[in-house]
């Protein structure tokens, strides 16, 4: 393969080939490097599927998931979204909004939604663009650059930090701390405790923010998170514990730029291997929402959701016992020809009523809209300085986690 090239991505379906059911396993690397041969098996022969090696269900049509997200009462988030917590038994401690079920998840979500509103986010937008601009420009001319390493780790980075007015020069160092706790080191299910879920390192940093931003308080979300008073589920006035800050800016830290990382990075992919889409974006940049919408729905940067079952249900004539654990497979109902006509095409004119990228329901991502406007910023600010570019695939690498699925790396050189 010469240095700029097409990759092979594509998974010999070895289990069609010789007539076997089909296989899916969330922790295996070759299935990873392109689940959508798998995931189109599950949709058509098994939309009730069962791994008997990790004792999980799944469903991956797009009615299952979206009913299953919404349905919260059964399919419980409170025991973890993540296989390989649910199936530690860890008690989930507080402040982890998205490992909540009502009513606590909506004190909780009920305080930090009114600092992820869409106005609030927008005003991000100008300190986005002005950041984009003095990572990108020193790169032009040189003929190359990484949508990861020189923009996609970055931008999140940026935009969290700003929320919680963590120094500049301290948001890479929260961001690595937490981010190597997310990779896989082979294709089987990791051993979880929460004891080990964050580096030491990590924790002492955010206490001590916490306590400096305490005596501190500025207009920020942490700030906010610090003094904000509420109701609780015992009727108790009161405000948040620095345990329970803790666990939710942690989250907000690594969901948040674990996401908008990947959507970054597909963003770079797909467009090189799309051109005359790529192309289109180039002379008419108001096509650029409905872009990222595509890529999201195309590429989901979280495709599978894990939840505990609290009741028997009933799925295409199998019931699925209390107690279970449900995959939700949002990265294969996003590609669902039930939903979407030829799901499997990648086409940035394709209307979208909704899409599953950020889950649905009473966890619909509260950092929705700040995804949308970073993935937004990014590519308008790439286009500007290089309406062309190729992947360079002998020196791209794909990320390994249970979570996230996308980009550790993806250099282009650009024309």
């Amino acid at each position: 393969m010469s240095s700029i090239g097409v990759p092979d991505t594509g998974v010999p379906t070895t289990e069609a080939a010789a007539g076997r059911d089909p296989y899916y396993d969330p922790f295996d690397f070759e299935i990873d490097a392109d689940p959508y041969p798998t995931w189109k098996r599950l949709r058509d022969e098994a939309p009730l599927y069962r791994n008997e090696r990790y004792d999980f269900y799944a469903l991956s049509r797009f009615d299952d998931v979206a009913a299953a997200f919404k349905d919260w009462r059964t399919y419980s988030s409170a025991k973890g979204t993540v296989l390989e917590i649910i199936k530690s038994g860890m008690d989930v401690p507080p402040g982890f909004i998205i490992f909540e079920d009502p009513p606590v998840h909506d004190y909780h979500r009920g305080l930090v939604s009114r600092v992820f509103t869409p106005k609030k986010m927008n005003a991000l937008e100008a300190k986005l663009r002005e950041f984009c601009a003095r990572s990108l420009d020193p790169l032009v001319g040189t003929g190359r650059f990484d949508f990861i390493a020189d923009l996609g780790a970055f931008v999140p980075m940026r935009a969290i930090g700003m929320l919680l007015g963590i120094p500049e020069q301290d948001q890479t160092t929260l961001r690595d701390l937490i981010d190597d706790n997310l990779k896989l080191d082979d294709g089987t299910m990791p051993d979880f405790t929460y004891e080990h879920s964050g580096d030491v390192n990590s924790t002492d940093f955010l206490r001590e923010y916490i306590r400096w931003r305490a005596d501190n308080p500025t207009d920020d979300l942490m700030t906010e998170l610090l003094h904000a008073e509420f109701e609780d589920e015992t009727g108790t006035l009161r405000r948040l514990t620095r345990g329970e800050i803790m666990n939710f800016v942690s989250l907000l830290n690594g969901a948040g730029n674990e996401t908008t990382t990947r959507l970054i990075g597909w963003t770079g992919k797909l467009l090189a291997e799309h051109p005359d889409q790529r192309r289109a974006l180039v002379e008419d940049r108001r096509l650029i929402p409905a872009a990222i919408e595509e890529i999201l729905r195309y590429e989901t940067p979280s495709p599978v959701q894990a939840r505990w079952v609290t009741a028997d249900v009933e799925h295409h004539g199998q019931t699925v016992p209390a107690g279970s654990v449900m995959l939700l497979l949002n990265g294969a109902a996003n590609r669902d020809d039930r939903k979407f006509a030829d799901g499997d095409v990648f086409d940035i004119g394709r209307t979208i009523d909704f899409h599953l990228a950020f889950g649905y329901g009473i966890h619909f991502c509260l950092g929705a809209a700040l995804a949308r406007i970073e993935g937004r910023v990014a590519l308008d600010e790439v286009l500007k300085r290089w309406p062309e570019w190729d992947v360079d695939w002998d020196n791209a690498v794909q990320a390994r986690t249970s979570t996230v699925r996308g980009w550790e790396s993806l250099p282009v050189v650009t024309s």
